[in-house]
This record gives structure tokens, C-alpha cells and sequence, in this order.
């Protein structure tokens, strides 16, 4: 059976990757999901804060005494020469780069232009092969427009796609206004794959000691539908490579992401729930249902039930809406 596919640029050996999660941050963990037949692996964010944070805390403990006991200040290291900053995260690319053959595929969260453009340039010399941005950006301030929130992740984009020759994916919110429209705009600023969708913190409240909670739960299958109906409208439309993300328990949703369109489909819950040998299960069951169905090839799949190859493409639009709430019948 062929599985192969391409996402980002990137010759890829079947659609499944692994996306960002604490599982990618574990050198032993890469490894076996390479072995378990991973095609690709997104490390988990590299967030600027946090960076910034360390760096702000490690220049507090050395210049807290320093006019008391100047001297005590001479048994730090200098902050050059202390592993601050994104050290630790581009070790982990450099050695994950060198310890599989997949590609490699970084994730960046920044918060300012330079920093975007500095930790970008840094992953890239680290050995990535690819970059993923992780704009991760709650419009929490109401007075902002739809068109200024859009305008950030362009601006970001461009900035990235300037700095670095790296194939760029940029992790898409759903709640934009008109998703294909940012998706064109997106490609035309230079994204190489679109990923369907990030998910947002949705907090909860604790009712006994009147909190908001920051816990954070797994996907389930039921999740997989918005990106399922905004995958079939894209696939087809734009030339970016385009990733599916979110809801992925069993072959099942694999499956379905792949006759909407989606290049790759992107695993984290099932993994963690089931551990990285579950790729293994994923990729047989996807072997399986395309054996059972005379498909020798994965692109005799791809996209055959995209909005735009589709007899009835007013299955994925309004028209369907009173269908679908007529045909309901309560339990």
C-alpha cells in the first residue's frame, strides 16, 4: 500500500504526525515513534515568555545584593555563559534532527517581532526542518476589530517567512470570520500548510472554592467536526498543504480527515491516552480499511468527499441545515 504523501515541501512516508505535545519533548519518546511509524514530529512551543521569564529571573538572583556584597556576585556565571534563553529547546532540536529520520518539525509561540524573528532564525540553524507558528492569541481586548486580529497573524507570518527558508505551517484559530478568506491570505503571505485548528484554553470554574480552573482535557472524536467541514470547503481551493488536527482517537477519524482533503493528520491525545506505540494501530487500521476498499494508493483517496468534488457540494453549506435538524428524532 502506498501511503506517501507530501506536506509543507516535505516528502512524508505516510500522513500520520505527531504533533505538539510533552510526549515530543522526550528524546526516548521521538525515538519510538519513529519506530512505530511516525511520519513526522512536531516538537512541543517554544514559548518567548517563558524564555524571557528565566532570563528575568536569573538577573534578579545575581543583582539582588549587589551593592550590600558585591563580591558574592563573582560565584554566578556570567549570563552569557549560563544556559538561559532557548538553549535547552534548540539542544532538543539538534538532537532530535540527528537521532531520527523523520523530519523534525519545530513550534514557536512568540509575543514580539524579535522575538518571532530571532528564535525562528535560531531553529532553523539548530537543524529543523520545518516550523510551525503557534499564534496562540485570545482577542480578549473587545474594543480590538476582526481585521486587526487577521492583520497579527499576517504580519507574523511575514516576518517569519523573511527571516527563514524553513517551510512555514501557521496553526489556524477557528473563530475567524471568513476562514477561507485568511487561508488565501495566509498562502499569499507565504505559509506553506495551514493547520486545522489550534486549540484554545477554555477555562472552567470551580464551584467550591470559586476559581477558574486551569486544567486541560483531551480531545475526543466528537471535536473532529469543524475542521472536518472547513477542511472539504479549503481542499482543492488553496495550494498550501493543509493538516488535520484535533479528535483523532481511532483510524476511524484519520480516515475521514483524508477524504476531506487533509494532507497529514495530526495525533497528540490519542498518544497520550494510549501511548506511542498506538501509531502502529492507526497505520494498520488505515492499511486495513483501504485494502477492504481496493485502494492501492492514498491519493486515490485524498479529497474524493471535499466540498469541491462533491455531486452535492451543499452537503457542507446551509442547504443542509434543515435537513439535518429535520432528520433529528429525540432518544
Amino acid at each position: 500500500m502506498d501511503l506517501t504523501t507530501h506536506y509543507m515541501g516535505l516528502a512524508l512516508k505516510n500522513p500520520l504526525v505527531a504533533s505538539a505535545s510533552p510526549l515530543n519533548r522526550d528524546l526516548g519518546s521521538i525515538k519510538v515513534l519513529e519506530d512505530s511509524g511516525i511520519a513526522a514530529i512536531v516538537l512541543p512551543s517554544l514559548f518567548q515568555e517563558e524564555i524571557e521569564a528565566e532570563t528575568a529571573r536569573y538577573a534578579d538572583l545575581t543583582s539582588a545584593h549587589d551593592d550590600s556584597w558585591p563580591e558574592a556576585t563573582s560565584s554566578f556565571p556570567a549570563l552569557a555563559d549560563y544556559k538561559s534563553g532557548p538553549h535547552d529547546y534548540l539542544e532538543l532540536v539538534r538532537r532530535a534532527s540527528e537521532a531520527v529520520h523523520v523530519p523534525i518539525i519545530a513550534s514557536l509561540n512568540g509575543i514580539t517581532d524579535e522575538g518571532w524573528i530571532s528564535y525562528a532564525r535560531q531553529i532553523e540553524d539548530a537543524g529543523a526542518r520545518g516550523l510551525e507558528l503557534n499564534i496562540y492569541f485570545i482577542p480578549a481586548d473587545i474594543s480590538q476589530t476582526g481585521r486587526e486580529v487577521e492583520q497579527r497573524y499576517l504580519d507574523i507570518l511575514r516576518s517569519v517567512r523573511a527571516a527563514v527558508s524553513l517551510p512555514i505551517a501557521v496553526k489556524l484559530s477557528p473563530y475567524f470570520s471568513s476562514i477561507g478568506h485568511m487561508a488565501l491570505e495566509l498562502e499569499g503571505a507565504g505559509a506553506d500548510a495551514l493547520v486545522l485548528f489550534n486549540r484554545f484554553y477554555q477555562p472552567d470554574l470551580d464551584l467550591v472554592r470559586l476559581k477558574v480552573l486551569t486544567d486541560l482535557t483531551l480531545s475526543d472524536p466528537a471535536e473532529i467536526r469543524l475542521p472536518l467541514l472547513w477542511l472539504a470547503v479549503l481542499s482543492g481551493r488553496v495550494k498550501a498543504s493543509l493538516a488535520a488536527s484535533t479528535g483523532v482517537a481511532t483510524t476511524d477519524e484519520v480516515v475521514k480527515y483524508l477524504l476531506v482533503g487533509a494532507d497529514v493528520v495530526m495525533a497528540t491525545s490519542a498518544l497520550l491516552r494510549h501511548g506511542v506505540g498506538y501509531v502502529g494501530d492507526l497505520l494498520g487500521g488505515l492499511d486495513t480499511w483501504l485494502a477492504a476498499r481496493e485502494f492501492t494508493s492514498l491519493e486515490h483517496v485524498r479529497g474524493i468527499m471535499s466540498q469541491s468534488r462533491l455531486r452535492d457540494p451543499q452537503a457542507f453549506e446551509r442547504a443542509n441545515y434543515l435537513k439535518i435538524l429535520q432528520g433529528y428524532r429525540a432518544g
